[in-house]
């Protein structure tokens, strides 16, 4: 089993504050956004934003949205030009911030980015503070609904994966990047439910308690809640 968990405790405390603020299709969005960024804007070769769209339709966001942050992604927004930016900073208590931005006004995104960090009792560090403690993974999580783990195990070893977390609900395993497409085709090709993306995960975590904890989840809403800022990873045990 791997030691690591990028949808465990923080995505726990996260989920029902997300939901109570309403802020479930603006982060469906950012996802949607990213992905197209990434990997393009065809749902049939890019498999993060088909899994993406998938997740956003479920929630029924509506087919508008999802052409909209599909094409802010890929940059055929009318008069608009979005860049992509990383920011490195420290939260409360040390722990390490990494903010994945998506802007068309640097000039205003940063101080921004700068005030709520200060206001939290973090700061924005100079490139290269703290991205040397992340890695770049693929994260694939698959629903044990209705699922028959032995033959999930027997198609995990075919596909080379003998390393997983076993959760409460699903199953996750870590990849590496440039095999995400593939793996997530030959699982969807099976009728395996899944979802993942590609993900910075920390090489060493601290652990915090739960006051502590909360302090710096806090923190991590308030900036996902920035319209520019697309993810915020933390090397959170």
């Amino acid at each position: 089993m791997s030691g690591h968990s990028k949808w465990s405790t923080i995505k726990r405390k996260k989920g029902a504050k997300d939901a109570k603020r309403g802020a479930i299709f603006t982060r469906l969005a950012k996802d949607i956004a990213l992905a197209a960024r990434d990997g393009g804007g065809d749902v049939s070769m890019n498999a993060i934003l088909r899994l993406a769209v998938k997740k956003a339709k479920a929630s029924n966001m509506p087919n508008d949205n999802i052409e909209r942050a599909i094409k802010k992604g890929t940059g055929d927004l009318p008069g608009q030009k979005y860049e992509s930016y990383i920011y490195e900073g420290y939260g409360p208590y040390g722990v390490a911030l990494l903010m994945e931005v998506f802007s068309d006004n640097k000039n205003r995104t940063v101080p921004e980015i700068r005030h709520l960090l200060t206001k939290h009792n973090g700061k924005l560090g100079a490139s290269g503070c703290v991205n040397w403690m992340f890695e770049k993974k693929g994260i694939i999580l698959i629903n044990k609904l209705d699922l028959d783990e032995e033959i999930l195990l027997e198609d995990l070893v075919s596909l080379g994966i003998e390393d997983f977390d076993d959760l409460e609900d699903a199953f996750e395993i870590s990849i590496e990047p440039d095999d995400f497409n593939k793996t997530i085709n030959s699982l969807e090709k099976k009728d395996y439910n899944v979802e993942g993306n590609i993900s910075l995960v920390p090489i060493n975590t601290v652990e915090l308690n739960d006051d502590d904890l909360d302090k710096v989840i806090n923190l991590i809403e308030i900036l996902e809640e920035h319209d520019d800022i697309q993810k915020v990873y933390a090397n959170l045990n």
